[in-house]
C-alpha cells in the first residue's frame, strides 16, 4: 500500500499536478515553489513506489502519473466510501425528516 508515500502533502501536489497529463521538472518547481532537488526527490519517491512514470524527450524529462497504484488504493478504499456514503444518506434522510416535522 503507498500510504506513507501520499502522507507528504507536497508528493500528493505534483500528482494533482500531473493529473492533467507530462510535465517537466521545471514546470513542477514552479507551481510547487520549491527547489529543484527537493522536487526530484519527491518525484524519485514517487518512482520508487511506482506511483508516476518518467521519460526522456531531448534534455527534459517528463513526468506522468502511473495509474495501478492509485488504482489499488481506490480499490481498498472503497468499501470505506461506501461507509460513508451510507452516513451521508443516513444525515440527508434525518435532515429531511426534521424539515417535515411541525414546529
Amino acid at each position: 500500500m503507498s500510504f506513507e508515500v501520499l502522507a507528504e502533502p507536497n508528493r500528493r501536489r505534483i500528482l494533482d499536478l500531473l493529473r492533467t497529463g507530462e510535465r517537466p521538472v521545471g514546470d513542477l518547481v514552479a507551481d510547487l515553489g520549491l527547489s529543484q532537488p527537493a522536487v526530484s526527490k519527491h518525484l524519485r519517491v514517487l518512482r520508487d513506489a511506482d506511483m508516476v512514470r518518467v521519460r526522456t524527450d531531448a534534455q527534459r524529462r517528463l513526468y506522468r502519473v502511473s495509474p495501478g497504484p492509485l488504482r489499488e488504493l481506490d480499490e481498498w478504499l472503497a468499501p470505506y466510501r461506501a461507509l460513508w456514503e451510507g452516513s451521508l444518506d443516513n444525515l440527508e434522510a434525518h435532515l429531511d425528516a426534521t424539515e417535515r416535522r411541525p414546529q
